[in-house]
């Protein structure tokens, strides 16, 4: 059992998911901050809210007297991070992958397209005619 999970643990898909979740923490972060700082005082100029989670708010009153709020303003919100940070995954890691991937395969098909080699057969003609010329010069 302990064998197993040590295999299961020093596999390269365990840690490479372990660094995407790292690196998706940190993304988020940044995003986060890049929305509380720039996006939310823009929302506010326009919707006169301190913040997304301020702006787009609809109160209606509920059967018992009381009053639900619904926060549309949450929900752009999350679709920005969630825009914010598929882009910047995108242009940081998709992209420069996809092009690396397209050079190797570039280069893949450039060696398969190398002009074959002779055969012996072919060879052996070859050296037949060079010595031939050799005779009669």
């Amino acid at each position: 059992m302990i064998t197993g999970f040590k295999e299961f643990i020093l596999r390269g898909n365990v840690i490479d998911l372990a660094v995407a979740v790292v690196i998706g923490a940190a993304f988020t972060a940044i995003v986060t901050v890049l929305v509380d700082a720039l996006i939310d005082p823009l929302i506010g100029l326009f919707f006169k809210a301190g913040s997304l989670d301020e702006a787009l708010q609809l109160t209606v009153p509920t059967l018992g007297g009381g009053e639900s709020t619904f926060s549309f303003g949450l929900i752009i919100g999350a679709v920005i991070n969630f825009l914010a940070v598929a882009l910047v995954v995108y242009l940081v890691f998709v992209l420069p992958m996809n092009r690396l991937k397209e050079r190797a395969e570039q280069r893949a098909v450039g060696a398969d397209e190398a002009p074959p080699l002779p055969s012996e057969q072919e060879l052996l003609i070859q050296i037949r005619d060079l010595l031939g010329d050799r005779k009669l010069g």
